[in-house]
């Protein structure tokens, strides 16, 4: 691995081109797979089996436009470092940005809108297709972009197959829509069906990362009358906060206790919410004597032994000592809207004031490189 900037960044998104699944896809999936038509407005919007994606846009993309408050209508006006690798790694080199651990766009932020499908043979047709080109288009261009791989949320046996298929193939983390049983029905993610494939992802030694936002429903949509921008600006508000309730459910159902090998990661969680979410279900883990329920471990231990907060704007010094340098890693989150990009070294020297240089390194870079076997 080799440092120019010192910064891994932990979270971004590629977007994904319009022909990926027509040429990759069995040619009976292909009107039902996604695909980039024509829509009424006069615009461009991507559909999965009838169903809009990206809110009928052609693309997220909004650090690298003018106004960042608006999304391409049309394919033409995506900018090139949005789904071009070439591209991409200039832009990276503008900000500073040694390597980049990648996140989907059309897929959902974890893979959701695959998992919404309760066709499991086009599901699995479409995480496949997505996590080849991946590897084909973007980790062979370059050792700076980090892959990973989507999974169908069911049958398990498949999740376990593709998982291994995908690591196989050179991805180094498992994206997993944190809540699947709200994408369709699904066993519960905390139940023991899903147990083989926590297994497999210990024994490959893969992290799981669970992205804030890719159950909705944990957050309070406005109602549709509410102007576009207020709806953006709420829905960014409250999506890091929805990783509390994900953090809650994997530390009380035991999820990470039968599992300690298992590495999970946070994306775009942020900080703040974190250090008085484990202060307070520590204090209510000892009021209602879980310790003698069979719990090895309070949640703030089980999160510091397999947990990663995310963040890309907090000012951390509060934070590192509570939650711990070695459990917090950054991300730019380009390209989409809330990213710090172009300024994201600046944003970086803002948020570590008082940081110490060790633990600056750690959250920059050394945890995502130990995290990813970089």
């Amino acid at each position: 691995m080799n440092l120019k900037y010192g910064f891994i960044s932990v979270d971004d998104h590629v977007q994904e081109v319009p022909n990926l699944w027509a040429d990759r896809v069995e040619k009976k999936f292909r009107d039902r797979a996604p695909r980039l038509v024509a829509s009424k407005n006069g615009g461009e919007q991507w559909l999965l089996d009838g169903q809009v994606l990206l809110d009928g846009r052609a693309a997220r993309a909004g650090a690298l436009l003018v106004d960042r408050n608006e999304d391409p209508k049309r394919w033409a006006d995506v900018p090139a470092p949005v789904f071009t690798p070439a591209e991409r790694l200039k832009a990276m080199d503008s900000a500073g940005i040694d390597y980049s651990v990648l996140y989907p766009t059309v897929a959902g932020l974890a893979g959701e809108a695959f998992g919404r499908l309760d066709d499991s043979e086009l599901e699995l047709a479409c995480v496949r297709a997505y996590n080849d080109w991946l590897i084909d288009e973007w980790a062979k261009t370059s050792e700076r972009f980090i892959p990973q791989c989507l999974v169908p949320i069911w049958p398990v046996e498949a999740a376990i197959a593709e998982v291994k298929r995908g690591v196989g193939k050179g991805h180094r983390g498992v994206i997993f829509p944190s809540l699947p049983m709200h994408l369709r029905k699904v066993p519960h993610v905390s139940g023991p069906e899903y147990d083989p494939f926590w297994s497999a992802c210990e024994e490959l030694s893969v992290p799981v990362c669970l992205h804030a936002g890719a159950s909705p429903e944990l957050q309070t949509p406005l109602p549709p009358s509410v102007k576009p921008t207020l709806a953006a600006a709420m829905d960014a508000a409250t999506k890091p906060v929805s990783s509390v309730f994900v953090i809650s459910l994997y530390s009380f159902s035991r999820v990470l206790l039968r599992h300690p090998k298992l590495r999970f990661v946070l994306a775009e969680s942020a900080l703040s919410w974190g250090m008085l979410y484990l202060e307070w279900a520590d204090h209510q883990f000892d009021h209602d004597g879980l310790s003698r329920e069979g719990y090895d471990l309070n949640p703030s231990q089980m999160f510091k032994r397999q947990c990663f907060f995310n963040s890309w704007y907090d000012p951390i010094a509060p934070f590192t000592d509570y939650i711990g340098a070695d459990h917090i890693m950054w991300s730019s989150n380009l390209p989409l809207a809330n990213s710090t990009w172009p300024r994201t070294q600046e944003t970086i020297d803002h948020c570590f004031k008082g940081v110490t240089a060790a633990d600056r390194e750690r959250v920059l870079w050394k945890n995502a490189e130990r995290l990813y076997r970089l």
